[in-house]
């Protein structure tokens, strides 16, 4: 019987000589699934053994930034010059592999940017040591996809971020699924004309080894987004295109690349020459969406003058974490006046988010 890798590789030229319609559609769902299967099975395994290879970068600031592109676009450069990486960086080596971070100070946030090595065709499947790599962009906060002039095949990155569990500039699907005991598989929809058939859902599963199931799928989405739903184990990351080396093409040129990166909302620089330095650092600044949270111990006026920045979609509890290891133990409740308070003061818990503005009291046990 063949391994793993030998049946993965199979059902993936089976998928590419299938012509996609409505008849195909089911089949390609299911092998789909038992590609998503076994690729789980032999993470596992691999984890079980103690043999899988990686290798970890400490995060600091307020938010990570990885660099991921072909080898040779720049990326380096683009580091030294927003981070003054010379006095900031450090080197983390994995045998061949190396990550450098640096440290971009802008806005009053502190941004950890990391230079990986160039991701290539088959990274996902380990090819340059593509697994190490990725291991580590699943860690950022935001991706930016380097690309220059020359090489700027954006799908081959973007595929096989995919296909290593990572979507950009997505979100989980709206799909509940309730495993039980007992009863079946039921499929119920809160959407018209769904994209997936019952068939198509209670295939998929069964596929994964779920035969008894409350599911409901509140939005379209095709076999991948069902799969997704199932696995839990995607991570989900914004992400924007930088076009360096401009300097060396015309405006013609650079214009027809902007249209056809268009859906990666593209910023083109030349790090070389420090053209668009600038404008990088303000998009990355803007694109993870920091909020103020001004803090307010108990009994005590609001601190105004410095306030605590943290992600977009920030929690009390991570602003918990933020502020000291033992908080998050020790919470019992926050009051919170500003934008995401029904009314001033209002008592919230640890999973209230925050929004840009806010002020925050934290209540913990002693």
């Amino acid at each position: 019987m063949p391994n793993p890798e030998e049946q993965i590789r199979e059902i993936e030229e089976e998928i590419k000589n299938t012509p996609y319609n409505k008849k195909s559609q089911h089949h390609i769902g299911l092998l789909k699934a038992k590609i998503a299967r076994l690729k789980m099975e032999t993470e596992k395994r691999k984890s079980a053994g103690g043999g899988g290879e990686g290798y970890g970068v400490k995060k600091s600031g307020n938010a990570t930034v990885a660099l991921v592109g072909f080898p040779s676009v720049g990326k380096s450069t683009v580091l030294n010059k927003i981070t003054n990486a010379q006095s900031e960086v450090a080197a983390y080596a994995f045998t061949t592999l190396t990550v450098i971070p640096g440290l971009l100070e802008y806005g009053g946030a502190k941004i950890q940017v990391l230079d990986l090595p160039g991701l290539i065709r088959d990274a996902s499947k380990g090819k340059g040591r593509g697994r190490e790599v990725i291991s580590v962009v699943r860690t950022a906060d935001l991706i930016v996809l380097m690309v220059d002039v020359f090489e700027n095949n954006v799908s081959v990155l973007t595929g096989e971020l995919f296909q290593s569990g990572i979507r950009i500039n997505s979100r989980p699907p709206n799909i509940s699924i309730a495993r039980k005991s007992r009863g079946g598989i039921n499929v119920s929809y809160t959407i018209q004309d769904p994209n997936l058939s019952e068939r198509d859902v209670k295939g998929i599963l069964s596929e994964f080894g779920t035969y008894n199931a409350d599911v409901v799928v509140r939005e379209n989405v095709d076999a991948d987004g069902l799969i997704d739903a199932i696995t839990g184990s995607r991570t989900y990351v914004p992400a924007f295109v930088c076009i360096n080396k401009v300097d060396l093409t015309d405006g013609t040129t650079l214009e027809k690349l902007r249209k056809k990166l268009a859906d990666f909302d593209p910023i083109a620089i030349s790090a070389e020459k420090g053209t668009g330095l600038e404008e990088l650092k303000r998009k990355i600044y803007d694109t993870l969406r920091f909020v103020r949270v001004y803090m307010k111990p108990p009994g005590q006026e609001a601190d105004m003058k410095e306030p605590l920045l943290v992600k977009g979609g920030s929690t009390v509890s991570d602003v918990c974490e933020l502020l000291h290891r033992d908080l998050r133990r020790k919470f019992r409740y926050a009051l919170v006046w500003g934008p995401s308070s029904r009314f001033p003061g209002q008592t919230v818990g640890a999973d209230h988010k925050m929004k840009d503005g806010d002020i925050l009291s934290i209540i913990a046990r002693r």
